[in-house]
């Protein structure tokens, strides 16, 4: 897919059957919590038992693990073929 092209209709190589567009102002809850559930986690610093530590989450909250250093919690993350994003 073509980011630089401007045109939003440009969808480059991707076969018309795989283009799904939708509006997310339609959304029920429940999908709005489940978007990106199986593809992005979130990494966040918190303290277990007074220990320093980051947690990793689903996108939609659901606890995953907690790892004792951010490099290792993103490591994690993309090992399981997800993108890691921040929440501080």
């Amino acid at each position: 897919m073509n980011m630089n092209s401007g045109d939003p209709m440009d969808v480059g190589t991707v076969p018309a059957q795989e283009v799904v567009a939708f509006d997310v102002r339609h959304l029920s809850e429940q999908q709005l919590a489940a978007l990106g559930v199986s593809h992005i986690a979130y990494v966040k610093p918190v303290m277990v038992n007074g220990v320093q530590g980051f947690a990793i989450h689903a996108a939609d909250g659901t606890p995953m693990a907690v790892a004792g250093d951010r490099e290792v919690a993103v490591a994690a993350v993309m090992q399981h073929e997800m993108l890691p994003l921040s929440v501080h």
